[in-house]
């Protein structure tokens, strides 16, 4: 089987996902068209070399809708004979998308393709998909789940409960995203994986967004001052061994954002003069209890391990979605993953989580972040509504 390489891998700034955000007035996409194009610019890429774009989105409806990754190529500029494809793993889309590209390298499918998502959230709300739907479930689906499933916030307190997580260690989780960064910011971490955005005003002036908007300065106190945000007296009873913990600043910021990767055959990579960064070493998906929704990145962890031949000890770095706070403790609990390895540039709750744009962001993050301190193998997990959570070992090669 052959290797599929990652040659390089950029993301836009992350924006506020509300109205006033400093990416509110871009289009989803020409949002992902910006990291496309500077994938074809950064590496003097003939684009029309391309196999397929394979795009992760979460809200495909509205300015999503339609295979947007298809239309983000055309906006890039790409050749009208590049095609293109949407997936939905709910959270984990754009890691999916990196998966199948990856997977289709390796098949010999393809020998160069760029893996992406992006996700507007200022401007296709989350949950507009399932706007008007009356009944999503089904009537098979809620005879086996007759009490019915929960919310993602609803979720984060039964995991907290579960594995005895504390609001103070989910408040110290919150400042530590934070701490690390703004730390990572300003030494220019993400310098490299950044490419600014273009944004046209209201008088027709145009700037360029190069820098992450949803850093605060924040305290222990003023996390501890925070109301919980997803109480629901209807769980109340239901649940009691829920004490509402989970605050807006131990949670994912809704965000506007756009991230991509170019992957390669090595074969492909050496005749067009490309450099391969890393590999994609091992990817897996797995799933879990759907009430607790987002607790599939502990199996899935022991599964891409075991599958790799790898043990926890050989992974230097990893990059675990900060969807909240007790998803990420609760992991490290049972896995006994090294924290001092984990989102060691901040993560979601600090930088935010454009839902099909993150896995695309993390592998970013993650592959920068290995070759700036020298190491092998960085792990990324994702928890995804539904109960599912993908997986992916990249392994630096350079």
């Amino acid at each position: 089987m052959r290797d599929a390489v990652i040659v390089d891998a950029v993301r836009t700034p992350l924006g506020k996902g509300k109205a006033t955000g400093s990416l509110a007035s871009v289009h989803p996409v020409d949002l992902l068209a910006t990291p496309l194009r500077a994938l074809a610019e950064r590496n003097h890429l003939d684009p029309g070399l391309l196999d397929d774009v394979v795009v992760g989105a979460v809200s495909q409806v509205g300015e999503q809708a339609f295979n947007v990754g298809r239309r983000a190529l055309l906006a890039a500029g790409f050749p009208e004979r590049v095609p293109a494809t949407t997936v939905d793993r709910q959270c984990g889309s754009s890691q999916q998308a990196i998966s199948f590209a990856a997977q289709g390298v390796q098949a010999g499918a393809y020998d160069l393709v760029i893996a992406g998502g992006v996700e507007s959230m200022s401007r296709v709300p989350m949950g507009s998909p399932a706007a008007g739907a009356w009944d999503l479930d089904g009537r098979h689906f809620a005879a086996r789940y007759p009490e019915g499933l929960v919310s993602q916030g609803v979720a984060s307190e039964l995991i907290a409960a579960k594995w005895g997580v504390s609001r103070s260690e989910l408040d110290e989780f919150g400042l530590r995203s934070q701490e690390l960064a703004r730390g990572a910011t300003d030494w220019g971490a993400f310098a490299h994986e950044i490419v600014g955005v273009e944004v046209v005003d209201d008088d027709g002036s145009v700037r360029v967004v190069t820098a992450d908007e949803g850093l605060r300065h924040t305290t222990l106190e003023g996390l501890a001052a925070l109301r919980p945000a997803f109480v629901d007296e209807r769980m109340e009873a239901r649940f009691p061994q829920i004490e509402w913990s989970t605050t807006a600043g131990t949670s994912s910021q809704l965000t506007d954002g756009a991230a991509a990767l170019l992957l390669a055959s090595e074969e492909r990579a050496a005749e067009l003069g490309l450099r391969p960064r890393a590999r994609v070493h091992t990817t897996a998906v797995e799933a879990d209890d759907p009430l607790f929704m987002l607790t599939a990145v502990i199996p899935v962890t022991h599964k891409v391990l075991a599958k790799a031949g790898l043990a926890l000890k050989d992974i230097d770095l990893f990059e675990v979605n900060e969807a909240f706070a007790s998803v990420v403790l609760a992991w490290a609990r049972e896995v006994g993953a090294d924290m001092a390895k984990v989102n060691v540039n901040g993560g979601a709750i600090a930088l935010g989580h454009p839902l099909g744009a993150s896995g695309a962001r993390l592998a970013t993050t993650l592959v920068n972040a290995l070759e700036q301190r020298d190491k092998r193998y960085g792990l990324q997990i994702m928890c995804e509504a539904g109960g599912i959570a993908n997986a992916t070992i990249y392994e630096r090669l350079s």
